[in-house]
């Protein structure tokens, strides 16, 4: 798939230099389908109004905006009262097609029991023990991209760095064949832009094909795996399959479904964490000279990474039953999008939210969600996180621009479409 429609830069627009009152209409007219000049490059100023002046904002069709971290945390700790099933939601956005049989079907977009059948397959084979067993898996995989860089003068950090670590460590927790995992990035791009606010035929229409052309993959990969089982403390796929100990298993399209969600989920939030963190030392130099004088840092510098670009910026829910937020009462029904980005930069939560600290501590962030929803791979992005961008640095510290970077043109996942640096300052 080509990214071309990733590309377009747009100009930035600094809010923050405007008067305060302005604040107050940014936040009444804001629209997710109708966005602000600059919003892409800097959604920030955007949120902050909507927390001052707005928190519970109200979208086209009686949705909701919510960008306050109480109110996102809140919500996300009440499964019962905000559900994550989007049966409703997507039949609208979707109506009868792949991309709607994919997004209710998978882990994410449900609730209990298929959430929690589903999740605890998945858990099974990421536990602590685990996660630390891939490591030096990791590492080799990082090191040897590195070489592949050595020579070279500039490079892509997306490209050549970021989006090629998720793709290969997801590879082997499915066994996908290395030789197959060629079609695997553009499949995930296609189906989760379809995800982006509105019904755009231009991200619909490839995120279907995507839809059917991964589909019939995998149930080649599945039927060969019934054949040749892998080791299943390794292999998810062979889990799935294979099912609970009490000889619950999930139907082949909850397995197969499930399977594109899990590329997905590890895919693109890695690829941006990875960009978005190296990205930010070159915005921060002194907080990149920290880091190379203290490399123990490196934790609380992901951490920092995560709040303060979150990977994925919205999320989303439907109230079961009449609900109160922000002193008003909202009947069953009502679709809410949540604000990771803005909840992850409230100054009720985080002091001086918009500094950028790699030693900031406390870090209660919202970027891997929280509750039953909370990422059950944040595990293996904290650690792809850490090794990528810990072991650059010690091999490249005085990396810089070699061009603009450019950013994704998509509000849900916030990363870049193109890094381009020279290696050697």
């Amino acid at each position: 798939m080509g990214s071309s429609g990733l590309h377009e830069i747009v100009p930035r627009v600094d809010d923050r230099a405007r008067p305060a009152h302005d604040g107050k209409e940014l936040a009444r007219s804001f629209d997710l389908e109708h966005l602000p000049p600059g919003f892409h490059e800097d959604p920030y100023p955007v949120y902050a109004a909507l927390r001052d002046h707005d928190p519970i904002h109200r979208l086209s069709g009686g949705r909701l905006f919510v960008t306050r971290y109480a109110d996102v945390e809140r919500i996300y700790k009440d499964p019962k009262t905000f559900s994550s099933d989007k049966v409703v939601e997507f039949g609208q956005k979707f109506g009868p097609s792949p991309l709607f049989e994919h997004h209710t079907t998978s882990l994410v977009f449900n609730d209990p029991p298929l959430h929690t059948r589903v999740r605890r397959i998945i858990a099974g084979a990421l536990t602590p023990r685990a996660v630390m067993a891939m490591e030096p898996g990791v590492v080799t995989l990082v090191d040897r991209l590195l070489d592949a860089m050595e020579a070279r003068e500039t490079v892509d950090l997306v490209e050549d760095f970021a989006a090629a670590i998720p793709v290969e460590v997801i590879g082997n927790l499915l066994g996908v064949p290395h030789d197959e995992r060629g079609p695997l990035r553009g499949w995930s791009l296609a189906i989760l832009g379809a995800l982006e606010p509105g019904s755009d035929p231009a991200r619909l229409d490839p995120g279907n094909r995507a839809v059917v052309e991964f589909l019939a993959y995998l149930e080649r990969l599945v039927a060969d795996r019934r054949r040749h089982p892998g080791d299943p403390e390794k292999d998810i796929l062979t889990r799935l399959i294979a099912g609970e100990a009490d000889g619950e298993r999930l139907s082949e399209r909850e397995l197969l479904q499930n399977c594109i969600f899990i590329l997905n989920a590890g895919h693109e939030t890695t690829t941006n964490l990875i960009g978005n963190g190296l990205q930010l030392l070159i915005e921060h130099p002194g907080e990149r000279a920290r880091l190379l004088a203290n490399p123990d840092l490196i934790r609380t510098a992901v951490e920092e990474m995560l709040r303060y670009e979150s990977s994925n910026q919205l999320g989303n829910r439907a109230t079961t039953c009449e609900v109160e937020l922000g002193g008003e009462s909202f009947p069953a029904g009502t679709q809410i999008t949540i604000c990771i980005g803005a909840a992850n930069r409230d100054p009720g939560q985080f002091p001086e939210p918009d500094r950028f600290d790699v030693a900031r501590q406390p870090n209660r962030h919202l970027a891997f969600a929280s509750g039953i929803h909370q990422c059950v791979g944040m595990a293996v992005a904290r650690l792809e996180g850490r090794v990528a961008i810990q072991r650059f640095l010690g091999r490249f510290p005085d990396y810089a621009p070699a061009g603009a970077p450019v950013r994704s043109q998509r509000v849900r996942f916030r990363g870049f479409a193109s890094l381009p640096v020279r290696l050697r300052g």
